[in-house]
């Protein structure tokens, strides 16, 4: 796995928690069921999971390399699309998964994105929580 831009170093894990995210990443399922989705092309892909940095998706081989690609990210039952472009960052071939990096985030994406993550946070939290609390989470790192 290389950085984010040829020549540069793969980030250091981070020693405690053996995470390379900078950010937590959020199971992308509510109840069971697929929140968040992910359009490549003409599929559409339910996610496993969404961080304010990329995403994962189930997949039994690995993406064809070819640098960059365009992506719009979906949420169950809600008009809203955030539409750019990510990189795969790697490929797992025994979870069968393919975890994406985002490259770039059109217009207001990155914003909407955090208010997605935020209101899934609420959604999802088991013990009551504020907005306040929620935002935090997102915005903090990772806790893997």
């Amino acid at each position: 796995m290389s950085g984010d831009r040829p020549g540069e170093a793969v980030p250091a894990i981070d020693d405690a928690a053996g995470e390379r995210r900078g950010s937590q990443r959020f199971v992308a399922r509510r109840r069971g069921e697929p929140c968040f989705w992910v359009v490549v092309g003409e599929e559409r892909i339910a996610l496993n999971d969404l961080s304010a940095e990329g995403f994962s998706y189930p997949a039994d081989e690995p993406r064809e390399s070819g640098g960059a690609f365009g992506f719009v990210l979906q949420r169950d039952g809600v008009p809203d699309e955030i539409r750019g472009r990510a990189e795969v960052a790697n490929f797992l071939a025994g979870a069968a998964q393919t975890g994406c990096r985002f490259v770039s985030l059109e217009d207001d994406g990155a914003e909407r994105l955090r208010d997605w993550l935020i209101a899934h946070v609420l959604m999802t939290a088991t013990v009551r929580i504020t907005e306040k609390d929620a935002a935090a989470i997102v915005s903090g790192p990772s806790l893997i």
